[in-house]
């Protein structure tokens, strides 16, 4: 007898039977009561064009359940526009179903943890949901998963002639996330209770990657991306990536730098032991320029994986990797006065950096690291006109990287990142090394 295979993924494209497949579990979970805003079933027709019309949509994800190979279920991860900054760093999950020949093999928990897991490498702190209260699965996979209930709405749809209430969570994602219960006045009195930000304006928390760069298995810091002018900090990656875990960094940022201009890994060792040092999450870029490579270190510890130069000369890899491993890969958009670098830093293309972001979103990537060459390790401070325009260009989180000298330049990439939210992070290398900026001060400003 065979073993049943059961799996969860996210999914750019479908093929025809994919596509019948996730109709038809669509249709059963439809008559079934539960994971849609319809309530009839719609026909193998209309569910075909509302799919294939969600993978043309930049902010939602599709992600789908399978039973030996054949889609069972799905949910969608959406993102919220760029214009909206009060909620640039909360995800929604919607439409989670699992068909009901398909229940109790678990794999409504396995879609979960596949979603989260994505969502928490995209660097969201929030993940929200609603459900009618009529769903009693979905709800109890909800609170088992760690979903908080905060609300509930008495008008939230209307079956079969019967008003239906509704009921909202929320899943915080990051352990920095900060979620306030305010309670207003007339809620008081209700006992309703609010998730919200506290009186005193909003503010967004933005993630410090502390840098760790690579070069003949010692950590250094490049002037202008340039090999030759290098400052080495220590010969112990582990030990450097246990005191900036010790410092309270909730990410590592590692490159190998040997890698980038070899086009494959040359520091393995070196990266071994700082995955093996780490307790927090390591995203790693420098020479991956295949899916072996790439499949390896993900299977190493590796949390995210960067790419690079392949993004510019192998786009068609960047997809595939992106639907290999939803949500765990990065693309890193090095520019020099604009205009896209490749191959360590050694080659200028004609491509805008703008331009490559929409490709890579468009790929499927997770994040944007953009640097701007001309000033990383020069301590002048960050290129904020240009990581803003990309991130007002693309929908997906832009970190910021290269240049960043004193608190000063941290202070001002928090304002600016007020105005443009797509903004969730910053690299931060040489300035940390040289004790230019405290750690605590650091998280400090950007909290």
């Amino acid at each position: 007898m065979s073993e049943t295979r059961l799996s969860a993924e996210r999914v750019q494209d479908l093929s025809e039977d994919d596509l019948h497949a996730l109709c038809e579990a669509t249709d059963a979970a439809i008559l079934d009561g539960g994971g849609f805003g319809w309530v009839n079933p719609q026909g193998l027709k209309t569910l075909s064009r509302y799919f294939q019309g969600v993978m043309l949509v930049p902010e939602r994800q599709l992600f789908v359940a399978r039973h030996d190979g054949v889609i069972v279920g799905s949910a969608q991860l959406v993102r919220p526009p760029r214009n909206n900054e009060a909620q640039a760093m909360a995800a929604s999950l919607m439409h989670f179903h699992i068909a009901p020949y398909a229940r109790r093999f678990g794999l409504g928990r396995k879609l979960l943890d596949e979603i989260v897991q994505c969502a928490r490498a995209m660097g969201y702190q929030l993940l929200n949901l609603d459900v009618r209260e009529t769903q009693d699965r979905a709800i109890a996979l909800f609170r088992r998963a760690g979903f908080e209930h905060w609300g509930t709405h008495p008008g939230y749809a209307i079956v079969g002639g019967r008003l239906v209430r509704g009921h909202y969570f929320v899943m915080r994602l990051q352990e920095q996330s900060r979620v306030v219960h305010q309670v207003s006045e007339e809620n008081s009195k209700s006992g309703a209770k609010v998730v919200g930000a506290s009186r005193g304006g909003p503010s967004r928390a933005l993630t410090l990657y502390p840098a760790i760069d690579l070069k003949d298995g010692a950590c250094v810091r490049l002037r202008r991306g340039e090999m030759d002018d290098a400052t080495i900090y220590s010969d112990d990656p582990g030990a450097q990536a246990r005191q900036w875990c010790a410092a309270g960094f909730r990410w590592l940022h590692v490159v190998d730098l040997n890698g980038a201009f070899a086009g494959r890994s040359a520091n393995v060792d070196a990266v071994r032991r700082i995955v093996a040092n780490a307790t927090t999450p390591v995203q790693l870029g420098g020479g991956l320029r295949d899916m072996e490579g790439i499949a390896a270190w993900l299977k190493a510890g590796v949390t995210r994986v960067i790419l690079g130069s392949v993004a510019v000369k192998n786009p068609e890899l960047v997809r595939e990797a992106c639907r290999a491993f939803p949500g765990r890969i990065v693309a890193g958009i090095d520019a020099r006065g604009g205009q896209v670098a490749t191959e360590g830093w050694a080659e200028v293309s004609d491509m805008q950096a703008t331009e490559l972001g929409l490709r890579m979103q468009d790929a499927g990537v997770a994040a944007i690291i953009f640097t701007e060459i001309s000033r990383d390790g020069m301590l002048e401070g960050l290129d904020l006109e240009q990581t803003a325009q990309l991130a007002r260009t693309v929908s997906i989180p832009v970190i910021a990287s290269g240049g960043v000298g004193s608190l000063d330049h941290l202070a001002a990439l928090k304002r600016i990142a007020q105005d443009a939210p797509g903004i969730e992070g910053v690299v931060v290398g040489r300035a940390l090394y040289d004790g230019r900026i405290s750690p605590r001060e650091a998280l400090e400003v950007l909290a």
